[in-house]
């Protein structure tokens, strides 16, 4: 099943998500049903909160379904490890037309469990690192706006409030 993606605005965005304990077909279907999502919105992450689940879980895939190697599922995550930076352009499937170059650390380390709740630790680099920092945030109910810069940040919730008012948000 193919979720809508919230958009800036929904307050379940900037909420933080509850942990996941139950680890059942339920939330194997959920799984699924957010690769599904992700892959229909073009993304490379996707996190629960983006489709109204205030729980902690993200899928992540950088090659867009390309390398199903590549697929994971992040329960409870955390970064545990940050090396370097990076500054590239981010955007985000709940800010959909709205980029903006936002610094993030080169390599990160993530602790997390997958779909049958085993731990695990992952080391990212470029643009995995990217998403496991942009995903989390997510689960920290943080947008990548809140990363701009502050000009940045407001001209870009001006125009969405001018979208918002004409009904095109």
């Amino acid at each position: 099943m193919i979720y809508p993606v919230l958009k800036y605005g929904n307050s379940v965005l900037e909420t933080p998500a509850q942990r996941v304990e139950k680890f059942d077909a339920e939330l194997e279907m959920l799984v699924q049903d957010m690769f599904e999502s992700m892959y229909a919105a073009n993304g490379v992450g996707l996190a629960a909160p983006q489709i109204g689940r205030g729980v902690r879980l993200a899928v992540v895939d950088v090659t867009v379904g390309k390398n199903p190697e590549a697929k994971m599922v992040l329960l409870n995550p955390e970064i545990i490890r940050i090396e370097g930076e990076q500054r590239e352009e981010e955007g985000c499937l709940s800010v959909p037309g709205f980029r903006g170059y936002v610094l993030r650390p080169q390599y990160v380390t993530i602790r997390a469990q997958d779909a049958s709740g085993a731990e695990f630790e992952r080391r990212g680099e470029g643009l995995l690192a990217r998403a496991f920092c942009h995903e989390t945030d997510h689960l920290n109910g943080i947008l990548f706006l809140s990363h701009l810069s502050l000009l940045k940040r407001d001209l870009t919730r001006r125009k969405i409030r001018k979208l918002q008012k004409a009904g095109e948000w």
